[in-house]
């Protein structure tokens, strides 16, 4: 039987020409990536084009639609022309489309990312001159692209906190395991040395943090 990278590997030449053919196709203004699925979310990039759109690089890691999958693969759903954002707030047109292998696991994803940031903008000025409200997509709920997983752990943990809607100093047990749920929801403990940062940020030893996540996993148990 071949391995997951075998597949890859063989896959590899169409991607890249796919990769080169639909970032050429549609300018500059759009990027295209290939994701590889199989060995975590720290390096997961092998073929860009077009990188300065989101920052991000061959080597760089997951974003949050990545991360969503690694943690549960039956998530691998193609989704095209959805909303997105950079770090810095540009708007994108996002398409995500997964290679899968015999069993139906997701082994890569061809993720597409459009800026039109500048035709919103113009759009939203046309309309107020037209007297017409815009209706422009509102930040909230919007996945944001970041360049590296370090980043998005902490956008993650940022988020657990919010939740929470108390200062770390004010938390008690119940207030760091919902938030510790939320984290563990979202894939932040695919993330190398995760461990260490959320410990630290929650003021709680590595020990218990495993305590509070082996509760979350036996709260999630189905009754026998």
């Amino acid at each position: 039987m071949k391995s997951y990278q075998m597949d890859i590997a063989e896959q590899m030449p169409f991607l890249k020409q796919l990769t080169k053919g639909l970032s050429t196709q549609f300018g500059s203004k759009c990027e295209v990536a290939v994701h590889d699925l199989t060995n975590g979310p720290e390096s997961t990039i092998i073929a860009i084009e077009n990188g300065h759109v989101t920052g991000r690089k061959i080597g760089d890691g997951a974003g949050p639609v990545v991360m969503r999958v690694l943690q549960d693969p039956h998530l691998a759903v193609d989704n095209t022309g959805y909303l997105t954002r950079t770090n810095d707030g540009r708007l994108l047109r996002s398409s995500s489309i997964y290679l899968k292998d015999e069993n139906g696991l997701p082994i890569a994803l061809l993720s597409i990312n459009y800026d039109f940031t500048e035709l919103s903008n113009a759009t939203s000025v046309l309309l107020q001159y037209m007297g017409i409200q815009s209706d422009r997509a509102q930040h909230n709920g919007i996945d944001t692209i970041f360049s590296g997983v370090s980043n998005i752990l902490d956008r993650l943990i940022e988020e657990s906190a919010v939740l929470v809607g108390k200062p770390v100093a004010l938390m008690n047990k119940d207030d760091k395991v919902k938030a510790i749920k939320y984290l563990d929801e979202k894939g932040a403990f695919l993330i190398r040395n995760s461990g260490d940062k959320v410990s630290k940020y929650f003021d709680i030893s590595k020990y218990t943090l495993y305590n509070y996540l082996d509760y979350v996993k036996r709260m999630e148990m189905p009754n026998p």
